[in-house]
């Protein structure tokens, strides 16, 4: 018996790869560029198999020596409830060590974040010690992983926002994700349907940015 997740991946694959009007570099790339983040999403949200579609783009970033640093939690329904708990916890254990306390209201507030969106992809890495590829180039491994998700989930029509906060590799947060102590939480991916059409993006002066050399 196929689920209904499965058809759900069959349709979301085929349109992507095959059942599409070919497209030019130029609308490529000018779709790329369409990219923003959007706050406080709502559903729909994506499917199971439409996330998965995500993570299988996500996981083609490059990976020196594929040692495929990064690892993918997908957080929905009452679990946000669970991470809110937990960011709570890490905001407490940062406010003692800086000698403050948490308000009723800050607590509540960081109780509610997780609730901005109806899904979140958590992406951390997993570092591995290899003689030719430093931690560094592994942590640029995870990023790259998660701008494939981003424009993997734009493609199949959801919006998100990649979020991290000054919470996000505390020890409690670490704890939650499973995170050993030399690894990292690199992104919170908030994804679902935004109420606002996504606004232009005014033209980037790339001048002072870019240098070449012949």
């Amino acid at each position: 018996m196929t689920t209904s997740d499965e058809n759900d991946k069959k349709l979301s694959t085929k349109d992507i790869t095959t059942n599409s009007m070919p497209i030019s570099s130029e609308e490529m790339i000018g779709w790329i560029n369409s990219r923003r983040s959007m706050g406080n999403l709502d559903t729909p949200a994506p499917t199971h198999a439409q996330i998965e579609t995500a993570i299988e783009c996500a996981a083609t970033a490059p990976d020196h020596k594929k040692l495929r640093p990064w690892r993918f939690i997908v957080t929905q329904g009452d679990a946000r409830h669970e991470l809110g708990n937990a960011l709570v916890a890490a905001a407490q254990a940062k406010a003692v060590q800086e000698g403050e306390t948490l308000s009723e209201k800050d607590i509540a507030k960081t109780q509610a974040m997780p609730l901005r969106a109806p899904v979140i992809i958590t992406v951390v890495t997993k570092i591995q010690a290899h003689k030719k590829v430093p931690p560094f180039e592994q942590m640029l491994s995870a990023g790259a992983a998660v701008q494939n998700l981003i424009l993997a989930l734009k493609a199949q029509g959801f919006s998100t926002v990649w979020r991290t906060g000054l919470l996000c590799n505390e020890a409690a947060v670490k704890l939650y994700f499973d995170v050993g102590p030399d690894d990292y939480v690199t992104a919170f991916v908030y994804t679902g349907t935004s109420p606002k059409n996504e606004p232009a993006r005014k033209p980037i002066d790339i001048e002072s940015l870019v240098r070449f050399e012949s």
